[in-house]
């Protein structure tokens, strides 16, 4: 039972926000640029093992992996914007948010972070 409410909590926000995203770009937008996927899933850690040293490491995580995926977003819009189809565009957006996770991956590790 704990498991559907998390889904259904989970699908609520996300539903949510792509529904304002309909009629306010500015509060849709806003919502989606919150952490909730990540506070929900420290949430969910936290309630099911209390374990603080997770929650921590989950937190610490997520932290140092923001910047590669910001990489998504302009290129998204910046295909989008010249004309090109969607699917494409998500494709590209996807594989140049995976090349920066490489990249950054390797040198957060060459300066001895590990994530």
């Amino acid at each position: 039972m704990y498991v559907v409410i998390k889904v259904l909590l989970t699908a609520l926000i996300i539903v949510s926000a792509s529904e304002l995203a309909k009629r306010w770009d500015f509060v849709s937008t806003l919502l989606l640029a919150l952490p909730f996927t990540s506070l929900l899933a420290i949430l969910w850690i936290y309630f099911e093992t209390k374990d603080l040293t997770k929650v921590s490491q989950l937190s610490w995580g997520v932290f140092w992996l923001v910047p590669p995926s910001l990489v998504f977003f302009p290129v998204l819009s910046l295909l989008l914007d010249r004309g090109c189809a969607f699917p494409l565009a998500l494709g590209a957006g996807i594989l140049a948010a995976v090349v920066s996770y490489i990249i950054y991956a390797k040198l957060l590790g060459l300066m001895g972070i590990t994530v």
